[in-house]
C-alpha cells in the first residue's frame, strides 16, 4: 500500500481540480491513481457539505472512540478474571 499523502498535496491536487483541470491530467501529473483522487474529490464533498455523509473529522473521533472502547473492554476483562481470581482464593481453607 503506498504511503498517505499529506492533506497539502491533497488539497493542491482539488483546487486543481476545482479550477476546471481535467482528472485525467491531474493524475498522470501529481502521480495518484485515479480512483484516488475521485475519493478525495467525494470526501471534500462530504467535508464541504454538498453531500451528505461521514466528515473526516467525525470519522477521526469514531476511530479514537473505538480504539478507547476496545481499552476499556480489555481492562474489564482484566478486572473481571482479577476478581474471580481473587474470589477464588480466599473461598479455599489455608
Amino acid at each position: 500500500m503506498p504511503a498517505a499523502k499529506p492533506p497539502e498535496f491533497r488539497r493542491r491536487a482539488l483546487d486543481l481540480v476545482a479550477q476546471g483541470e481535467p482528472v485525467a491530467h491531474v493524475v498522470r501529473n501529481l502521480g495518484v491513481s485515479e480512483s484516488c483522487l475521485r475519493r478525495w474529490m467525494a470526501q471534500d464533498d462530504i467535508d464541504s457539505g454538498r453531500r451528505p455523509g461521514v466528515s473526516s473529522g467525525e470519522k477521526r473521533e469514531l476511530a479514537e472512540l473505538r480504539r478507547k472502547n476496545r481499552v476499556l473492554e480489555m481492562d474489564i476483562e482484566i478486572l473481571k478474571r482479577a476478581s474471580a481470581y481473587f474470589a477464588r482464593e480466599n473461598i479455599l481453607p489455608k
